[in-house]
């Protein structure tokens, strides 16, 4: 999709064949990534099994990068899935965020 920005040639700090992971240009925490299949379709409903799990592979190799260029203290996991769920670009992908004691844990934050 020629208007998609994920769909566009972005500084990737990851990626395999199917996935690629970035930091997000608006974090919400310290070291928020955004992971995110390759093939342009609108929510995580819509991927392949196979996309699934290179997503979740990146994921992992996110934490670990996370964990030692910032050292959270937990993480969360988010998919907002349609408009109505705050997604903001309609191509699937995942919020990495990091979290660090002391945060307070706001699910409107969550939303982005």
């Amino acid at each position: 999709m020629p208007d998609c920005i994920f769909c566009k040639n972005l500084p990737k700090a990851m990626e395999n064949e199917l996935a690629y992971g970035l930091y997000d240009i608006k974090p919400i925490t310290r070291g928020h990534m955004l992971i995110i299949p390759k093939r342009h379709h609108s929510t995580l409903f819509e991927s392949t099994s196979d996309e699934i799990i290179a997503v979740f592979e990146l994921i992992q190799e996110a934490k670990e990068l996370l964990l030692k260029e910032y050292k959270p203290d937990g993480f969360n996991i988010v998919a907002n899935c349609g408009e109505t769920a705050g997604q903001i670009v309609m191509h699937a992908h995942l919020h990495l965020l990091p979290r660090y004691k002391g945060q307070s844990v706001n699910p409107q934050v969550l939303i982005h």
